[in-house]
């Protein structure tokens, strides 16, 4: 198929999808699922992309079989880890999925649930049944548990270990911290919060980083206004893990109903980790002294929200004043109720279809990126061009998905799913007989060419 450039100015949206496809290049083609799963997926160098094979044997996280990597240039891809025994079914374990590169280190983190040898007085994989674990992306299979899981309710849980489960350890930039989503496996009546990680001289046996929450969580349907209930979509702001956004969800001044907001946690950088309480049988754990929480929004926010690399914006989704979902900026250290409007949240999107999941800051700065009717979209959010959207791909049928930009700002990958052949040459499905999800990537400097 021979493409043909066509420019045109509609909702605010530049569409340039004939000459970006052109340099949309699939990279994977093997029979299997490549989830990049939203996470920080790139190699510290831009050469290799990480990922899981979740859906290709069975549903979800806890069918997952492999932690794997591609190099970009050539298509050859490697098993960096596989459990040395699984289970599938009704009771599945361990499952492996939700894959980072560390940003310092050739490290490659990711979820591991219960092995199998520990099922029968663990249980099977589960939100609140699983753990972080580091393999070294070099194809050897080395690897570590980043953090120690402790359920007895005899005594008080060891210090630095949680007693649930850890889920999308993001590193922050300078490698020193891990962030990520907890559950609690003793207290239910807890809903999901946020927490980080990082390495300690009292870091429990077993593992190599010292746990902590970071936002305390009052019981579901308990919250008087204000208080928050669930904390999730966390990301980290700037280069240095001293800002995690997530939202919140908080209980509303009529006490009754609820909004999903906008939050910060505040973690600076001397923050003695192991002043946070990690509970017991009865007691929710709670942050370590030092961290503050901020509310930036009073209306709907959603996501996974993103921080910029200079740690001074936040990139989130809300609704505009049509009722569409967009993406809106705000300052790091901003409100919607500040006195001064530049600390107010602003618009940036103004899509027809909508701004879709995949949220991603360029690491210059200068641009968003996001999904919209299927295509990826890059929205300009410093200078003249302020709020100008560019369809870097055509908005077809096939749904592009889990966006992630490099680290030098040179490439954005994703996946979608396309008819693929098995080693047999003859066409391969996943278990319900879908596409398998392949990896494509853009050159971004190409597919914005001519249009800064």
């Amino acid at each position: 198929m021979k493409w043909i450039l066509f420019v045109a100015l509609v909702s605010g949206v530049v569409s340039l999808a004939g000459r970006a496809s052109a340099g949309e290049r699939q990279v994977t083609f093997s029979a299997k699922n490549h989830c990049l799963d939203n996470n920080d997926n790139f190699s510290q160098d831009g050469r290799f992309l990480c990922y899981d094979t979740r859906e290709t044997i069975g549903p979800g996280i806890d069918n997952g079989q492999t932690i794997e990597m591609v190099e970009i240039a050539t298509g050859a891809e490697t098993l960096l880890y596989r459990p040395s025994k699984s289970v599938t079914g009704d009771r599945p374990a361990p499952g492996v999925a939700a894959a980072s590169f560390s940003p310092v280190e050739n490290k490659v983190a990711f979820i591991h649930g219960p092995p199998v040898d520990e099922v029968p007085w663990r249980g099977p994989y589960a939100k609140p049944n699983r753990c972080g674990m580091e393999v070294d992306a070099d194809g050897s299979g080395r690897w570590t548990w980043l953090d120690k899981r402790d359920i007895e309710t005899s005594r008080d849980t060891i210090p630095g270990a949680h007693r649930g489960g850890t889920h999308r350890h993001e590193y922050s930039l300078d490698g020193k911290r891990i962030g990520f989503t907890y559950d609690d496996f003793l207290l239910t009546r807890y809903d999901r919060t946020v927490g980080y990680m990082e390495k300690s001289p009292k870091t429990p046996e077993g593992a190599s980083h010292y746990f902590a929450i970071l936002v305390s969580v009052v019981p579901k349907e308990t919250a008087r206004p204000g208080e928050i209930e669930k904390a999730y979509g966390d990301s980290w702001v700037g280069a240095h893990g001293l800002m995690r956004a997530f939202i919140g969800k908080v209980r509303n001044p009529d006490g009754v109903t609820y909004e999903e907001s906008l939050f910060v946690v505040d973690v600076p950088a001397d923050v003695d980790i192991t002043t946070a309480d990690s509970g017991s049988a009865t007691r929710f754990p709670s942050p370590p002294k030092g961290v503050r929480v901020r509310r930036l929004t009073h209306t709907w926010a959603g996501g996974t929200i993103r921080g910029s690399v200079d740690g001074q914006r936040i990139a989130y989704y809300g609704h505009a004043p049509d009722g569409s979902t967009q993406l809106f900026v705000i300052s790091s250290n901003g409100s919607d109720e500040d006195p001064d409007p530049k600390k107010h949240p602003v618009q940036v999107t103004h899509l027809a279809k909508n701004a879709g999941p995949g949220l991603r800051w360029h690491p210059g700065g200068e641009w968003v990126f996001c999904t919209s009717n299927n295509a990826v979209v890059a929205t300009r959010v410093t200078g003249e061009g302020f709020g100008k959207s560019v369809l870097l791909t055509p908005d077809d049928d096939t749904p592009r998905i889990d966006l992630v930009v490099s680290l030098d700002g040179k490439t954005l990958a994703y996946t979608k799913q396309v008819p693929t052949l098995g080693a047999d040459g003859k066409p391969a499905k996943t278990y319900t007989g879908a596409d398998f999800s392949q990896i494509f990537v853009l050159d971004i400097a190409d597919a914005l060419k001519g249009v800064q």
